[in-house]
């Protein structure tokens, strides 16, 4: 259907592109993990961003299927790293999404879905621990 690659150069601390050279970016440690914090950004950071752009077309997908508007809702995923060296390091994820105007108990249902459909969460799944939240409009 589809395939993407992309080459690392120098590891966290170095530089990242896509073989179509769209993607072009520079690495950088962040402070919690030794590094100098500098200006680029991290592993985390685009595996969290491809997780809620991928997550947020499961869910609209799901919610077109079933006819609902969710032309407002927004999803943003965290993503942590656990764990350390001795014992191992991890990924922890959060999924919070936002449905305005989408009744509670139907707001979950379509998070459920596409929680089961989404490719990251199905990648992931019994690897990463995963947290899916319904963020309410007050929140």
């Amino acid at each position: 259907m589809y395939e993407a690659t992309a080459t690392a150069w120098g590891g966290r601390d170095g530089r990242v592109s896509s073989s179509d050279d769209r993607l072009d970016l520079t690495l950088s440690i962040p402070a919690g993990m030794g590094g100098d914090d500098g200006p680029g950004t991290n592993p985390e950071q685009m595996f969290a961003a491809g997780y809620a752009a991928c997550f947020h077309s499961a869910l609209k997908a799901v919610a077109r299927s079933r006819r609902v508007d969710v032309a407002d809702s927004a999803v943003s995923v965290t993503v942590a790293v656990t764990g350390g060296l001795a014992e191992g390091i991890d990924l922890a994820v959060r999924i919070e999404a936002q449905l305005p105007g989408v009744e509670e108990a139907l707001a979950r249902e379509l998070l459920d879905a596409a929680h089961a459909g989404c490719p990251y969460s199905r990648a992931t799944r019994g690897n990463v621990v995963q947290e899916v939240v319904l963020v309410h409009d007050e929140d």
